[in-house]
């Protein structure tokens, strides 16, 4: 027989990780738990490999659990799986972490000031019109190849990641970039 306290068998078994964010919505402190006992491994695991420092990484997943418990009501899971909200969650905390620590640097460091542009209503009608492009081309593609391309390329998911977080077989995801990647080069090229 186990301690008094320990939980051998998480309260929520299998954990459908939707079923467990739509509970937590509403409050439910035991399936947070279950939540956070079913995630926090992974989240812990992407934090890792993006900060590299271990205990940043457990910073990065305690921020992440609590953006969890604070936003869950804005889950909606007609636009993905609950486990794909909450590793892009963790990945954009861990994102922002490094973002943070780069920062500190460069302010400790006291770099000189960046090249400055002595047109920038030019350069900043160039950029507008670029990220139109790109929005225009992004629509396009079919939502498969979109979710695989944004985990990939905006948020830095490796494929066999992005197989994991779509819940689909690792060459139907490569095929799907590779034929989502082809549009867009196609698309951007017609926009010049």
């Amino acid at each position: 027989m186990g301690e008094p306290g320990l939980r051998l068998v998480p309260a929520y078994g299998g954990a459908d990780v939707d079923l467990l964010v739509g509970k937590v919505a509403r409050g439910d402190r035991q399936a947070f738990e279950a939540l956070y006992d079913a995630l926090s491994s992974a989240v812990y695991g992407l934090a890792r490999r993006v900060v590299r420092d271990p205990s940043r990484a457990e910073d990065v997943t305690q921020e992440v659990f609590l953006d969890v418990w604070r936003t869950a009501a804005r889950f909606d899971a007609s636009l993905g799986k609950a486990k794909t909200w909450v590793l892009t969650i963790a990945h954009r905390r861990a994102v922002d972490a490094v973002r943070r620590s780069e920062s500190q640097k460069r302010q400790d460091v006291h770099t000189a000031p960046d090249e400055v542009s002595h047109d920038e209503p030019a350069d900043a009608l160039i950029t507008s019109e670029e990220h139109g492009a790109v929005r225009g081309c992004l629509d396009t593609l079919t939502d498969l190849q979109l979710e695989s391309v944004r985990l990939a390329y905006f948020n830095g998911y490796t494929y066999n990641e992005v197989a994991q977080l779509l819940d689909k077989p690792l060459p139907t995801i490569k095929t799907r970039m590779r034929d989502g990647l082809i549009r867009l080069r196609d698309c951007l090229e017609g926009a010049r």
